[in-house]
């Protein structure tokens, strides 16, 4: 029986991945449409080579180079953010969300609300609105599968097991390019430096958030919402090897841990089998004998401040999240552009924090709350920075 898929979110790291995926098992899926963010000609050929019958530009103005670069392909196209929403829109089993940023909230949300699978490997749409997506998602009868390594070991190591059996629920992380280093190199590094991820290849944003360990806070974040479980049972360790992605602790003191080799087509086949096992070509197995070793340590929040704040968010609960991801959108930016330095990232998202604590006290109500909460605290940012 054929699948049906969309992806949202086709030319970044994840939704090349997933391309591969479904060109190695094109008997199984059909594609409905794609999305991508600015690079027409990348998001054409993702749209060519997949065979999908729609895709979205993200940009306003790519419309033009889109068109062109489809010409003659018999695939209907369009561009702006109601674009991609049209794209998410359409009849599909499986949408894959892999948007990066809060930019991916409104199209993931469309889905949700048309009661799809969706495979989520957008985290800040549970950051920005967890509460709201997660009830709509219930609402609508929509099936959220996580897609990201660490989220979907936690599953896969959960099995039929209980939520409430469980004592602790451990993410893991590289360590990133920074792991061992002294704060005052750390304090001096460039974004070239800091998106140097020694395991993964996941974009630059994406890439700095794991050298501040923010990624981790994210994750933390997205564990909550999507397994329902309280911030005091997540916990981050920091394993170098990349290998196990996520644990999960019982009550009788036993553990689960989900393993795979660090290659993100792991969990992205997981999701599209939809409950059966795809084979990935040119996959490697886990061998633990000639891995060695496998090694673990906390995480260092004085290094790594980002962390301590994203837990900070978690426990608080209400918009800090939100306000917390607004502002670190901002800050990369900004230490992308060479306008700021490693640790103004952590020392502008903290500030946010403590700024709108009192202007946003409660969880957004809904998906659109959340993205006018995200709209403010972005030009609030914007401005702390020029000041």
């Amino acid at each position: 029986m054929t699948c049906t898929v969309t992806v949202l979110g086709a030319t970044g790291s994840i939704g090349r991945s997933t391309a591969d995926l479904l060109e190695q098992h094109r008997d199984r899926f059909r594609v409905a449409a794609v999305a991508g963010g600015r690079d027409a000609a990348a998001l054409a050929r993702v749209a060519r080579e997949l065979g999908a019958e729609f895709a979205a530009i993200a940009d306003p103005d790519g419309g033009p180079a889109l068109r062109d670069a489809l010409a003659g392909s018999g695939i209907a196209c369009g561009a702006g953010p109601g674009a991609v929403i049209e794209a998410a829109s359409r009849e599909a089993d499986l949408v894959v969300a892999a948007v990066s940023g809060a930019a991916g909230l409104a199209p993931t949300h469309a889905a949700i609300r048309l009661g799809r699978t969706v495979a989520l490997a957008n985290k800040e749409s549970l950051v920005c609105a967890g509460d709201a997506f997660m009830r709509d998602a219930e609402r609508h009868g929509a099936r959220i599968l996580p897609m990201d390594s660490e989220h979907n070991a936690l599953a896969q190591a959960i099995g039929e097991g209980r939520i409430d059996d469980i004592t602790r629920m451990t993410i893991t992380a590289s360590g990133g390019p920074f792991r061992t280093a002294p704060r005052e190199r750390i304090a001096a590094a460039s974004a070239a430096e800091a998106a140097a991820h020694p395991t993964w290849s996941m974009g630059m944003k994406i890439n700095i958030d794991s050298a501040t360990l923010m990624n981790k806070g994210l994750e933390l974040i997205e564990a909550h919402h999507l397994f329902a479980i309280d911030a005091g049972r997540l916990d981050v360790v920091v394993h170098p090897q990349s290998i196990v992605h996520g644990l999960v602790t019982w009550r009788d003191g036993a553990v689960t841990a989900g393993l795979a080799m660090p290659d993100m087509r792991v969990p992205i086949a997981h999701c599209l089998g939809i409950g059966e096992r795809l084979s990935v070509a040119r996959g490697r197995p886990v061998d633990l004998a000639a891995t060695g070793s496998l090694t673990f340590e906390r995480p260092d929040e004085e290094r790594f401040p980002c962390l301590r704040i994203a837990k900070a968010a978690l426990a608080a609960g209400g918009a800090q999240p939100t306000v917390m991801n607004a502002a670190n959108e901002i800050a990369v930016a900004a230490f992308i552009a060479g306008r700021i330095g490693f640790y103004d990232i952590a020392a502008l998202v903290e500030r946010a924090c403590e700024a709108f604590a009192p202007r946003f006290p409660d969880a957004p109500a809904d998906v659109e709350e959340a993205l006018a909460m995200d709209d403010e605290v972005r030009r609030w940012s914007t401005r702390a920075l020029a000041a």
